[in-house]
């Protein structure tokens, strides 16, 4: 857990939280809005073996449980950083894109194919 977590995420939102900050970088996974600083994530990735590609990154398919738990999207939700459209597409707002899970350096790995 990130040693500072003012909105006390549990280590699924966290995840799932920097997994999707992951894909809004990707256009395409994300369209983004200008006006509002808004990403609107519309194509989530579906694991193949044991893994999935998130942007350039490997990601263990144990790992994004929470593209799938509705749970999840409505804590991001109420928590002030997404939109849910639970299970079609999540909008990360300007606070949920910047929000620091502190796992991005244990979860992610650079992609080898």
């Amino acid at each position: 857990m990130p040693k500072n977590n003012p909105l006390k995420l549990n280590k699924l939102q966290l995840r799932t939280l920097l997994l999707m900050q992951e894909l809004a970088r990707h256009p395409g996974t994300a369209t983004t809005h200008p006006a509002t600083g808004e990403v609107t994530l519309t194509t989530l990735p579906r694991p193949h073996g044991n893994h999935v590609h998130i942007g350039d990154f490997v990601v263990a398919a144990s790992d994004i449980s929470g593209f799938t738990n509705a749970a999840v999207w409505r804590a991001l939700e109420r928590k002030g950083l997404a939109r849910s459209n639970f299970p079609l597409s999540i909008t990360l707002n300007p606070v949920g894109l910047a929000y620091d899970t502190g796992l991005s350096d244990r979860l992610t790995q650079p992609s080898d194919h």
